[in-house]
């Protein structure tokens, strides 16, 4: 089993380095400071190609596949976890349900601006009274009136639904059909009114990307806007979420990875009785638990993107590789910032608010309970977890290239 990586991908890896070390780490502490969104810093990301790796070249993407993306979102959040607040919404979840459902005039429409950064996408199905069971539990409501749809309702936990340009948002067309009576649709709040976005504050976390609770009143989206057909939103979420996993999975890594480097950094300079602090066997403990749990999360994660970019079954590996890693965070956050004693609660060490986002992490694209149940399932054989696996009727971004269809 080869376990290298190819000259293209170290070749990525090395300019999304490059580009993290230029363009926005010596800057994003202005932009926390002063609470604004750094769209233009997006834009710059979008232009590097940091968010289409997973797309073909007709959409704007580079066509070089899950593998790449992982390496990318990676190396963005070992350097500065804040700014991929937004890879979900700009290169995951939103772009690929629209590329996995929708016409090909919806595809071209949207997909290539979300891709280049110039438009700022949105990815809302969490509602204040559901969590796992977001798809049976929603009440946000949409009816059929003419030619547009009236959406009413309240949605929780939209990430930079502030800022969007478009999005997916998904809500019932059949209150009594359950999952089954969920429909997922392309919203533009900024052109259509009754969409209202309101920070909520959270402690610890970014003010430059926040996430939301949305407030719909008879929020309008054209019919031309529904992403398939009614009732086919949970098929399309769920397929979407795949690859979100991966992607969350990968943000892990890397925020493990910035915590091992900064705890080995404090550990090999402070002192105590005229030695470093990494000479302690207590702490050579936490390293050593450290550097063993990364690279084990490394080869899930890795092993999950070549599934997908090979079309095997990937929704068990793709769970497990998020479960392990958002574990493997959280540990590594834990340990760090005990390395660093009380100067781990001081704000000018970043460790005392990494360990913020491993929490955030951990929930993220399905809590670290919500995966094992998948996998328990799996394991039991009560539900299989690949069931699905080329029988959804959607498209595979790596297989079909949408812009090449006529229309």
């Amino acid at each position: 089993m080869d376990f290298s990586m190819s000259p293209e991908i170290e070749a990525v890896r090395d300019m999304v380095s490059r580009f993290m070390a230029n363009e926005v780490v010596p800057v994003m502490e202005g932009f926390e400071a002063r609470q604004e969104f750094p769209r233009e810093l997006i834009r710059k990301a979008g232009e590097a190609g940091l968010y289409g790796a997973v797309f073909p070249e007709s959409v704007g993407g580079s066509d070089m596949g899950y593998t790449a993306a992982v390496v990318i979102i990676e190396e963005m959040s070992r350097q500065e976890v804040r700014f991929t607040s937004c890879n979900n919404q700009q290169g995951g979840t939103c772009p690929q349900a629209i590329y996995l459902a929708g016409t090909p005039d919806q595809v071209k429409k949207y997909v290539p601006n979300l891709l280049a950064g110039k438009t700022i996408g949105m990815m809302s199905l969490s509602e204040t009274d559901s969590g796992s069971d977001a798809l049976i539990a929603m009440k946000t409501f949409a009816k059929r009136d003419g030619n547009v749809y009236r959406i009413n309702g309240q949605k929780m936990w939209a990430s930079i639904a502030n800022e969007t340009d478009v999005g997916i948002l998904m809500a019932k067309t059949d209150r009594d059909a359950g999952a089954k009576g969920v429909t997922a649709f392309i919203v533009e709040p900024k052109k259509y009114p009754g969409f209202t976005a309101k920070p909520v504050d959270l402690l610890g976390m970014s003010k430059s990307f926040r996430t939301n609770a949305v407030y719909l009143d008879d929020f309008v989206v054209p019919v031309e806007n529904r992403l398939g057909e009614e009732g086919e939103g949970a098929k399309i979420i769920m397929r979407a979420l795949q690859p979100g996993r991966l992607n969350v999975a990968a943000k892990c890594l890397g925020l493990a990875q910035a915590c091992f480097e900064e705890a080995v950094r404090y550990a090999n300079e402070r002192t105590v009785r005229q030695q470093p602090l990494g000479r302690y066997q207590m702490i050579q403990d936490s390293i050593a638990e450290m550097a063993t749990a990364i690279e084990a999360s490394r080869t899930l994660v890795y092993r999950a993107a070549w599934a997908m970019d090979n079309d095997q079954p990937s929704n068990r590996i793709a769970s497990i590789a998020k479960y392990h890693a958002s574990q493997t965070c959280k540990m590594c956050a834990d340990k760090a910032q005990q390395i660093f004693g009380g100067y781990g609660l001081a704000r000018e060490y970043r460790v005392s608010w990494y360990r913020v986002y491993a929490d955030m992490l951990y929930n993220g694209e399905g809590s670290a309970n919500v995966q094992k149940i998948l996998i328990a399932e799996d394991a039991l054989g009560y539900k299989q977890a690949d069931r699905h696996h080329g029988k959804t009727g959607l498209r595979d971004i790596r297989q079909h290239d949408v812009a090449a269809q006529t229309t």
